[in-house]
């Protein structure tokens, strides 16, 4: 690194930092572009999110100015290095991408690529984008790669930090769309005990990396690692946070199509397996369906975060004129009848008291080592 460790680490810090300063996802992407340009010392920089039509729905360059990205054209397709980055996991470390016999070719006013290092941004098994750098600034025989594989490990911080500031982004967007006053309280209220101090913890433990990195560079490497995990921690945190509101498409998509669409965010987000089916033939009244929604986003609460269980099913299906609802876990389970104990703690009260409040009833089966099932039953209008 040519501008040294100590630079090296404020652009760690300033590419983690990112996702406490700008939750759009524009702005997100942009930072970590210019964060990994400056830390790789690299001429160009670039981080491109793929659309479901073989392009790219955002890509972000840094290295190129204004006028020179307009005479460059549309957004690149995805083939050749750009695809494999996102077909393959494995890094694409290169002496020289033209030479590469992937390569496609580019626009005339597009700027030459010499040696290039990439990787996929991946959350879980899905790629969410494709992250590279080109030209390292630093000397190099004619055909080599001045790309290490330190500049590799280095990416790969980054495009995990990449990865966790796009889920978060994405998220923040979706939950800007609330209108109810209330919920938007209980998602500050949330954001501000769950996340915020894992942010500050992140901060502290970035700035003690680079407090360590003269003198005990191990330490360092031990601290940068912290981060990692805090800063997944505090993902986690806000995800938990922002599903659990009412969304906006319930009304517009239906009880089962919001079901299925939040478990499947569930799915992606948690090592356990999250599934569903819903067999619900109509709508529900308004207040029954939310009841139903907000009780299966409790339970699935519970269900990942505390009972360690490697698959979460979800099933609504019909009931005479109502449905009912069922959520079960494989996990370790808890005694019921613990009733102060174990209801404060699994927000059992609060389910029962929507379930009352509907007209519908709420039952819960489980035993320690015997998993969980949470059943709602609500009449129909």
């Amino acid at each position: 690194m040519s501008h040294g460790p100590r630079s090296g680490l404020a652009a760690v810090s300033s590419a983690m930092l990112a996702m406490s300063r700008h939750l759009e996802v524009r702005d997100v992407l942009k930072t970590i572009v210019a964060s990994a340009r400056d830390l790789l010392d690299a001429q160009y920089a670039a981080l491109g999110v793929p659309d479901d039509h073989g392009g790219f729905a955002q890509f972000v360059v840094d290295g190129v100015s204004d006028e020179q990205w307009k005479a460059i054209g549309p957004l690149p397709r995805r083939h050749g290095v750009l695809a494999a980055m996102l077909d393959d996991a494995a890094p694409q470390r290169l002496a020289d991408v033209r030479r590469d016999p992937r390569f496609g070719g580019w626009p005339g006013a597009h700027p030459d690529l010499v040696d290039f290092l990439g990787l996929p941004v991946r959350d879980g098994d899905e790629v969410l984008g494709a992250l590279f750098l080109a030209n390292k600034r630093c000397p190099k025989p004619e055909g080599t790669c001045g790309f290490t594989e330190d500049d590799e490990e280095l990416l790969g911080i980054l495009a995990q930090h990449a990865a966790i500031a796009l889920t978060n982004a994405r998220l923040y967007e979706r939950s800007r769309e609330l209108t109810i006053a209330g919920e938007r309280s209980r998602l500050a209220h949330e954001l501000h005990d769950a996340v915020s101090q894992k942010l500050f913890s992140l901060r502290l433990t970035a700035q003690a990396a680079a407090r360590l990195v003269d003198r005990d560079p191990a330490r360092a490497k031990g601290e940068l690692q912290q981060v990692a995990v805090l800063a997944a921690e505090a993902a986690d945190e806000l995800r938990a946070a922002v599903v659990e509101l009412r969304p906006a498409a319930l009304d517009e998509d239906g009880l089962v199509a919001t079901l299925r669409t939040q478990i499947q965010v569930l799915d992606r987000a948690h090592s356990a397996r999250v599934t569903f089916t819903g067999h619900l033939v109509r709508a529900l009244p308004a207040a029954q369906e939310e009841a139903v929604l907000r009780v299966a986003q409790e339970a699935l609460h519970n269900a990942l975060r505390h009972s360690g269980g490697e698959h979460v099913d979800v099933t609504l299906e019909r009931r005479g004129s109502g449905a009912v609802l069922r959520v079960g876990d494989d996990g370790g389970g808890f005694d019921p009848h613990a009733v102060r104990r174990a209801g404060r703690h699994l927000g059992l009260v609060s389910m029962r008291d929507r379930a009352s409040g509907v007209g519908g009833r709420l039952t819960v089966e489980s035993a320690p080592g015997k998993g969980t099932i949470i059943e709602l039953e609500v009449p129909g209008g």
